[in-house]
């Protein structure tokens, strides 16, 4: 008779084993670390990420943010319409193609950039670990979701 026990342990359905489990807890456990930090400014993670973008380089195309957040244009119009009713962005034609809508940022959503700031500090502490190490891991992660990407790419 097969010991069960010992089968679970060495089988590769155990979650403990699993890679893509301990990536999507951490980044479950990121997101509500955000939250408490986000909340003084008002914004949700996703909406910080935008404003990110935005600080970034203002008058983007929806299109652009999206593609950099890795967002359809599903998800990030309601949140751009949340972002625009707080105050902190404008959204208008482009005068050149017109199908294009641009998003910039009004003067309270750049003056927020400076409350911001301490964020990315908070987080840092909060990661428990050294800045060459987060950038170490960092790096390692974009090569993963980039290697997941073209193997998306190679399945179709």
């Amino acid at each position: 008779m097969r010991n069960k026990s010992a089968d679970a342990h060495q089988s590769n359905l155990r979650l403990s084993n699993f890679l893509c489990f301990a990536i999507y807890s951490t980044a479950n456990a990121v997101t509500r670390a955000y939250q408490p930090r986000l909340a003084a400014l008002g914004l949700t993670y996703p909406q910080y990420l935008v404003m990110v973008v935005l600080w970034e380089e203002e008058n983007q195309t929806v299109k652009a943010i999206g593609d950099k957040l890795s967002l359809d244009s599903g998800t990030l119009t309601p949140l751009l319409k949340r972002l625009e009713a707080a105050g902190l962005i404008t959204r208008r034609r482009d005068t050149v193609d017109e199908r294009q809508v641009l998003i910039g940022l009004t003067e309270q959503g750049r003056s927020m950039r400076e409350r911001a700031e301490a964020v990315p500090v908070a987080m840092g502490q909060a990661f428990g670990c050294t800045m060459d190490e987060a950038q170490a891991m960092r790096s390692e992660l974009i090569a993963m979701r980039d290697n997941l990407v073209a193997s998306i790419d190679e399945a179709k």
